[in-house]
């Protein structure tokens, strides 16, 4: 019989840190924290497999799990010496979620399961505190209706709020025990009003609501959209895990808190976190109550008046400093840590790798390698490649004017302006019509997730350091602001109120805004940025990780500026340099457009012979920049008829220009119409019918090469070309012209002629392409248009119901296809080197900066990948990951 039920704690492990695709995240870590010594409640793990079962079986537990689940909970009660349901001194148990990935918010948690109405007396007296039991109570009747029941969440919380006001009460912490137990009949009237029923008093009925409801959670909207965005596969499943209560709310002595090993926003080897005094664990991470710091450095640098925990609960807090250390050596990482204070005795509850920010990621993985905890190579493998995206983008200025209304806490590292809104969807649907957003919330929920996503960054007026807001926004990479006390938001008005010495300033939904995560300041209106400066850690793990990659590294540039980035961001070379959007320059645009408007190749050479010494200029300043360096440049690719004007003022003013008829132009725009300009008159096509056009190009880079200091080493790449008749024809065109300019000049140049390979024939006959061609650059964008049938520009509508079907993977416009585009790369490769073994082998579509596609190319052996210049050292971070896995494999 299969088993589902893990049991970890009071000197049994069942499993371990090696279980996590089993037990997930939680699950194993609460097993490995028991078997190394650690105080960790006891409990029970129920499997991912489990998940997996129920959801084939539509929602459904097989029989041999009730057994399974009984022995677990004697187990529970076998540790605590306490029983499920005993009136007198019953056991509590929470029940969580805990995928093998980490999932922050994203799934539900009951706390407290196991009270009813006659097991809170018997709370009240074991503990010897009646406020403690009804507080309990209260707290697990509104978690209950929410995540079990699916009630009205914010009936309850009107309920306490307005009790609050009654009594003229601030704080959760005022309550008396008698407000309690009035606040938990209020509770049992709402659930009856609501659900036609009373509250469950049957303790087991309970447990296995909250198992299914865990469960369920795993296909919830939040949880669906967090595991798309973090490419987590539905088939993983989540396991639940049942332990026993801990309290945090007993009381002075007792507290709870969240805490990193190291600072994850900015890497500082310090220990990072809040707590709470009586309080219980979803106090912390949901905002409810501002938290404290933990440490005494960290709440004198803040400027804050309440005891950090250091102070407050020195002996405890010198017990987890020695957890923290245990921890971090143990698992050899930075660890996000969740304990509970019961009375003066620390327990542990979670322990994982800790979300980090881009920066963060980098100052630790370096710092661990010099340190000897890791390896250079772990620490490479350790720093997500995309994640470096967070530091490649600017910074706001800091001479620049700020009109500061307010400072938060500074949660996520980063700067963004953007418009003003107060709800996600408001902020997914403005996002998607191309606006700038910041999203303001009193405090975010994980069904923001969303609408978090979308916007440029995140400000909340509760919650601290380690809320929802502040770990979802470090691992989105979005600068994030909260706890800003200040703002009062108005979500029903739309606007938000910022108390300012006495003053209050209004702001509304659709004012711009500028947040920055680094320092924790809002300011009103957009503040300008600089440039990021790359060295230090970031530096050093670029140097480790260039030390063991084999892929060259390229950019797609065409203007000088776009190729000084590439440059800095460590670029070899351009892989891709588009001379047609150098036509579309305004100065040149009338030259193409009489070009294309000439009725004979005279009237076309007139035209070009004006083009040439602009082109010529281009490809000089970009030679300059990559001195000595290859720069693949594709010769014209696109449609005639896309430098032609479009609305009649245009037609007018060219017409003009050109000296010919408003009439004429149009007749001639008509002529160059297609249906179906994607597969229609382009790329070698052009050059085949019009070659003066390609042989001007050509003229023109071997000008501007043979006048470098440094001489370049230009690959002409000639598009589209589906047979090798095509590149023959255009090669004899690039080569006369080569001949001309180095007999005119007496200088000769290395140069190569190649082709992009974006059409599937091209991919099936390239042993024959190959003989003539001595370079292929993989033109993915497209190579996977052509090879599926599908319009890149179209596919949007359809493409996400395709990737949540289970179609595709992930969308084939991102991440390579492997299966079907893959094949066609592999198969072209492999023949192309067949005939020539020393072909230059490279991909240029967008795919050149995806980790997942260069993974690809890895495993199949092309030369290099050239991705946007700003990809440039996420690709040289994945190439080296990619290097990696192939030695380990």
């Amino acid at each position: 019989m299969t088993q589902y039920v893990y049991r970890f704690g009071g000197g049994v492990s069942d499993g371990g840190k090696g279980d996590k695709n089993l037990l997930g995240g939680k699950g194993a870590n609460l097993a490995e924290m028991a078997s190394i010594g650690l105080p960790v409640p006891p409990g029970f793990t129920i499997s991912t497999a489990m998940c997996t079962r129920y959801y084939d079986e539509g929602g459904a537990f097989p029989d041999s799990l009730t057994a399974e689940v009984a022995n677990g909970i004697a187990h529970i009660e076998g540790v605590t010496g306490k029983r499920f349901g005993d009136p007198a001194d019953p056991l509590l148990v929470s029940v969580r979620s805990g995928a093998r990935a980490s999932m922050p918010g994203m799934m539900d948690t009951v706390l407290n399961l196991g009270l009813n109405d006659e097991t809170v007396e018997g709370l009240a007296q074991a503990s010897g505190d009646e406020r403690f039991a009804w507080d309990s109570y209260r707290r697990f009747i509104q978690m209950y209706s929410d995540v079990v029941l699916e009630l009205d969440h914010g009936a309850f919380e009107e309920a306490l709020e307005i009790a609050k006001e009654d009594k003229g009460y601030y704080l959760d912490t005022d309550m008396t025990a008698a407000d309690w137990r009035a606040l938990v009949d209020q509770y049992k009237a709402l659930v009856v009003e609501q659900w036609d029923k009373p509250f469950p008093q049957d303790v087991h009925d309970q447990l296995w609501g909250a198992i299914g409801a865990v469960f369920g959670s795993w296909q919830s909207e939040r949880a669906k959209v967090y595991r798309r965005l973090n490419d987590i596969p539905a088939s993983w499943g989540t396991a639940v895990n049942v332990q026993a209560m801990v309290f945090g709310n007993m009381g002075d002595t007792s507290a709870t808190g969240v805490a990193f090993t190291r600072d994850p926003a900015k890497g500082d080897n310090a220990y990072y976190g809040e707590f709470l005094i009586n309080a219980q664990g979803e106090d912390v991470v949901a905002g409810i109550r501002t938290p404290q710091y933990l440490t005494k450095a960290a709440r004198e640098a803040a400027g804050a008046k309440p005891l950090s925990m250091e102070e407050a609960l020195p002996e405890v807090y010198g017990e987890l400093a020695g957890v923290f250390d245990t921890l971090e050596t143990h698992y050899r990482d930075m660890q996000d840590i969740e304990f509970t204070v019961e009375r003066g005795k620390l327990w542990m509850l979670q322990t994982r790798s800790g979300k980090r920010t881009a920066k963060a990621a980098l100052k630790i993985a370096v710092e661990m390698a010099e340190q000897g905890l890791i390896t250079r190579e772990e620490a490479i493998a350790r720093v997500e490649p995309q994640a470096l995206d967070q530091l490649l983008h600017p910074t706001l200025d800091p001479k620049a004017t700020r009109d500061v209304l307010t400072r938060g806490l500074p949660a996520s590292p980063g700067a963004a302006s953007g418009k003003i809104v107060f709800d996600a969807d408001t902020a997914e649907k403005r996002a998607a019509a191309g606006d700038a957003v910041i999203l303001v919330r009193t405090e975010t929920s994980p069904e923001d997730i969303h609408g978090m996503h979308a916007a440029k960054g995140i400000l909340t007026a509760r919650g601290g350091m380690t809320s929802h807001a502040a770990v979802v926004a470090r691992g989105m990479g979005r600068p994030c602001v909260s706890g800003a006390g200040a703002l009062a938001i108005d979500a029903k008005a739309r606007l938000m109120r910022v108390a300012i010495g006495g003053q209050t300033r209004e702001l509304n939904e659709g004012d711009v805004i500028t947040i920055d995560g680094a320092s924790g300041e809002v300011m009103a209106g957009e503040v300008p940025t600089v440039q990021p400066e790359l060295a230090g850690d970031f530096g050093t793990l670029m140097a480790w990780a260039d030390a063991v990659r084999r892929l060259k590294v390229r950019a797609n540039a065409e203007t000088p500026l776009d190729a000084r980035t590439a440059r800095e961001f460590g670029a070899e070379g351009i892989g891709l340099c588009r001379t047609e959007h150098m036509f579309f320059d305004a100065a040149r645009i009338t030259a193409v457009r009489q070009m294309i408007l000439a009725e004979d190749e005279k009237g076309r050479r007139v035209a070009l012979d004006k083009l040439l010494p602009e082109q010529r200029k281009d490809f000089a300043e970009i030679f300059a920049v990559m001195a000595g360096l290859p720069v693949t440049i594709r010769l014209l690719d696109p449609p005639l008829h896309e430098f032609l004007p479009h609305e009649e003022a245009e037609f007018a003013e060219v017409a003009s220009a050109a000296g010919v008829a408003v009439d004429t132009l149009k007749r001639r725009a008509a002529e160059l119409h297609e249906f179906n300009p994607m597969l229609g008159h382009r790329g070698c096509r052009l050059g085949v019918t019009y070659p003066e056009i390609y042989e001007m190009q050509a003229r023109a880079i071997f000008e501007a090469a043979v006048g470098m200091p440094e001489a370049p080493v230009p690959e002409i790449m000639i598009p589209l070309v589906a047979t090798r008749r095509e590149l023959e024809l255009m090669k004899a065109v690039v080569d006369k012209a080569a001949e001309a300019v180095f007999a005119e000049t007496g200088t000769r140049i290395d140069y190569l002629v190649g082709t992009m390979i974006e059409l599937p024939r091209a991919a099936l006959r390239a042993a024959e392409i190959a003989e003539v061609g001595e370079f292929f650059s993989f033109g993915t964008n497209d190579l996977t248009q052509t090879a599926l049938g599908v319009s890149r520009d179209d596919a949007a509508r359809f493409l996400s119901a395709y990737v949540e079907q289970g179609i595709y993977a992930k969308d084939p416009f991102v991440s390579l296809d492997v299966e079907g585009v893959g094949e066609l790369i592999e198969i072209a490769a492999d023949r192309g080197r067949a005939t020539r073994p020393d072909i230059k082998l490279g991909i240029c579509g967008e795919h050149g900066g995806d980790p997942a596609s260069i993974a690809f190319c890895e495993q199949v052996g092309l030369n290099y990948v050239s991705a946007s210049p700003y990809r440039v050292p996420i690709a040289r971070l994945a190439a080296a990951q990619a290097a990696l896995s192939k030695r380990e494999a």
